[in-house]
């Protein structure tokens, strides 16, 4: 196959993701997400294995849009870090201090792609400590491919939008808890945004959006977990009644 053949490929497969995009009615999503770099990284992934088709949106955060896709009849998702909207200052905050990504470049890229990879290694870290989080499988640049959470294509809610009974409450947020623990001192990780917006509800607590986690050598490593404790008791005392930061420093401080 020639250079050209190979660019004309590409370019098909490109205006073929478009197409999809275009004429999909469950894509509601800002022009600013799909730029051609980011549909030339979708079709290398695809072509590596990490997808076979992308699928509708399935949430819009403050800094990523997550997409569903199929990979051999299963679904996966796909999350993609928005390189013209993210708010890059704000994460150098988090990357910053962190050993593993002292040197990167101050460009918006560089940092997005940087904080792309820290999420992926968080995950991985986090899964191997024993915590339910996506699984990661591919990422390139500014996109990750990860496990869908959910059940046929449909997404699990967010903790903060499912009401349990109080005796799952109850075993929710003793999960919550002990994952905290696990993060903390098998993983030697703190997530830094854990709220009832960051746990998915799916057969118990699932922890997601993990960029922002740092390694507890990192300066505001204290803070952050400080932080996340005030968050989760906050939220099952407020929702159910049960629940203190004592509880959950207990569980984190314990020698076990």
């Amino acid at each position: 196959m020639t250079r050209k053949e190979t660019e004309r490929e590409i370019d098909a497969r490109i205006d073929l993701f478009r197409r999809r995009l275009k004429d999909s009615d469950d894509l509601k999503v800002k022009d600013d997400v799909f730029d051609t770099r980011t549909f030339m990284n979708l079709y290398t992934l695809a072509k590596k294995g990490a997808l076979d088709a992308l699928g509708g949106s399935v949430s819009t955060g403050k800094e990523a849009n997550i997409f569903s896709a199929l990979k051999d009849g299963t679904y996966r998702a796909v999350k993609i870090y928005r390189i013209s909207t993210s708010d890059f200052k704000a994460m150098d905050g988090y990357i910053l201090g962190d050993p593993r990504f002292g040197n990167i470049k101050g460009t918006r890229r560089a940092v997005i792609s940087a904080w792309t990879r820290k999420e992926y290694r968080n995950l991985l870290r986090a899964e191997e400590a024993g915590i339910p989080v996506p699984h990661p499988y591919a990422i390139l640049e500014n996109i990750m491919v990860m496990d869908f959470i959910g059940r046929d294509g449909s997404p699990a809610p967010l903790l903060k939008d499912v009401q349990l009974s109080p005796q799952e409450a109850e075993l929710v947020f003793q999960k919550t808890a002990d994952y905290m623990a696990i993060l903390y001192k098998k993983a030697q990780l703190v997530h830094a945004d854990l709220s009832e917006f960051n746990i998915l509800y799916h057969e118990g607590p699932v922890v997601i959006d993990m960029g922002q986690s740092v390694t507890l050598d990192h300066p505001l490593a204290e803070k952050f977990l400080a932080r996340d404790v005030t968050n989760v008791a906050r939220f099952f005392r407020k929702r159910y009644g049960i629940g203190s930061e004592d509880d959950i420093w207990k569980k984190i401080k314990s020698q076990d």
